[in-house]
Parts: C-alpha cells; sequence; structure tokens
C-alpha cells in the first residue's frame, strides 16, 4: 500500500454522471494499479459505485460495473420502466447483482478490512436534506447497495428508495450539485484528489421544462425546486473546485473529452470510454502521485 503524510491528508471524491462513469472508472483501476489508498473516500450517484468498488479493491468490478454489465438482460429498458422498476432496473443493478454468485459479485470481506472512511450522498424527497451515510449505516452488505442504489435513483427514470422510513433520490439534487465537497470539508479535509465526469468547459444550463417538473413532482415539491436550481449549484461548485485546483489544494481529473451520454447502453461505446478513461489516468499518475507525496 502507498503511503505518505500527503495522501493521508488527502480525500477521494467522485462525481456521478451514470454511465459516464465508465470513463472515470478507469481512475479507480488506475489508483489501485498503483496500491493507493486514500483515508476518505465520497461519492454522489455513480460516483457512490465508484466509491464502493474502490473501497472493495475490486479494479475488475470497476470497470464491469459500467461497461458490459449493461449487456446483462436484466439491466432494464422500457419493460421495466413500464411496470414501475425504472428505465435502469436498479433494484437488480445495485442490490441483487452483487450478491454471492451474481453477475457482479461484491467483495464485502474486501470493503469490511478497508480502514478508510467513506461518504455516499442520497436526497430526502420530502424534506429535501442531503443525507450522508458512512460505515456506521453499512453493517451488512444490503445496507451498503441499497444506499449506493438511493444515491443512484435518477428521478422519473427510476423509482425512489425507501430507507428506514425515509425516501430518496440521487444525491446529486442536493448540497454542491453532484460533487461531495462540502461533507468532506466539513469532516476536516483540505487536500483532495476529485474525480470529474464533465471536460473542463463545461456548464450546466437550466432546465428548459420548468413547468413539467413542477407538475410531475407536484406532491414533493423540494424535488422540483432541486432539480430546477441544480444547475446553479454545479457550477457555483466547480468554480470551487478549480479555485481549490488553483491554490494547490486540488488535483482534479477532467475528462479530456466524454464520448458518452449519461444513460449509453452500447456496450462497445462504453468499453471505448472506460479505456480512454484508463489512458487518461494512466497518463496523469505521476502528476498525481507527486500531489499525493508519493
Amino acid at each position: 500500500m502507498a503511503h505518505s503524510t500527503l495522501l493521508q491528508q488527502t480525500a477521494l471524491l467522485f462525481e456521478g454522471g451514470g454511465m459516464r462513469a465508465s470513463y472515470t472508472s478507469g481512475m479507480v483501476v488506475a489508483l489501485l494499479e498503483e496500491d493507493i489508498h486514500a483515508p476518505f473516500v465520497a461519492g454522489i450517484s455513480a460516483g457512490a459505485s465508484n466509491t464502493a468498488n474502490y473501497l472493495s479493491c475490486d479494479g475488475p468490478r470497476a470497470r464491469t460495473s459500467f461497461t458490459d454489465f449493461a449487456a446483462d438482460p436484466n439491466f432494464g429498458d422500457w419493460r421495466t420502466f413500464v411496470r414501475g422498476k425504472g428505465l435502469f432496473h436498479a433494484e437488480y443493478i445495485y442490490e441483487r447483482a452483487g450478491l454471492p454468485g451474481m453477475p457482479l459479485e461484491y467483495n464485502w470481506q474486501a470493503f469490511q478490512q478497508n480502514p478508510a472512511d467513506f461518504r455516499i450522498g442520497g436526497f430526502d424527497i420530502e424534506s429535501g436534506d442531503t443525507v450522508w451515510w458512512g460505515r456506521e449505516h453499512t453493517r451488512e452488505l444490503p445496507d451498503l447497495m441499497r444506499r449506493v442504489r438511493a444515491s443512484s435513483t435518477m428521478p422519473i427514470v427510476m423509482p425512489p428508495v425507501a430507507i428506514h422510513g425515509r425516501t430518496y433520490v440521487d444525491g446529486a439534487l442536493g448540497t454542491d450539485g453532484g460533487v461531495p465537497i462540502t461533507v468532506t470539508e466539513d469532516l476536516g479535509y483540505e487536500r483532495f484528489l476529485i474525480v470529474l465526469t464533465r471536460e473542463r468547459q463545461y456548464r450546466k444550463e437550466p432546465e428548459k421544462f420548468p413547468a413539467f417538473y413542477r407538475t410531475y413532482f407536484r406532491k414533493y415539491p423540494a424535488v422540483a425546486d432541486a432539480l430546477l436550481t441544480r444547475w446553479w449549484r454545479y457550477n457555483q461548485t466547480r468554480d470551487k473546485l478549480f479555485e481549490l485546483e488553483r491554490a494547490g489544494k486540488a488535483y482534479l481529473f477532467i475528462p479530456d473529452v466524454m464520448p458518452v451520454a449519461n444513460g449509453e447502453r452500447n456496450v462497445a461505446k462504453l468499453n471505448a470510454a472506460h479505456r480512454l478513461g484508463l489512458e487518461q489516468a494512466r497518463r496523469e499518475m505521476p502528476a498525481i502521485k507527486e500531489f499525493l507525496g508519493l
């Protein structure tokens, strides 16, 4: 395991982005190849999956989760959507596929043995609060997988997730708009390795159909409000991250190009995106190691 004082002071953060994580899962693989283990990891949405895979030290699962697994016949489509199970069949993807003997079996023992702390974020649809889950909430494998699912639940295309009497959707609707920087700063971290899923010049635009969201989520106005204001929070967060980068407090892994959208299902395109991400991560690894004091 790689050690340095700087590494032990640095938090690793993963942005969400649906199947764009096919690209950023290359960073998970590259870090594990170098035996680099951060003391704290946080992720939202697809970044929660990258977080879980990184903590289980499973590079092959990190890749497969966002590439070949999309060809699984139970992955979800319009038929599962019509049945109320989501365009992405989330209950299968997150809660069943990772069980022992299943196609995406999760290394629970490695996760338990990993000393790193972590947070994954969800959005409470009634209160509008951002909720953070860590080790104290994940005593068993189903606890972890249900929270990764909740964090990843894109509104409309995936059904909300109930946990202990509260109901959650995608954590990207909450604080910071999708990058878990504030919760990490609140825990005392001042140095960050941040894995983003959009190109450097990207700026999020306001939603084009606000009336639709107001109507669709009339029972849950906090969700509509969060969706309609997320663009502003997200852009503010990006500005903050670039300031941290200029100050030498953050290393930002930013895709040179993002060749897939968040809903991409084409396995060839997803594998190509992963290869590009892995190549970029390996290319930048000397600079990353220098930032981490390795």
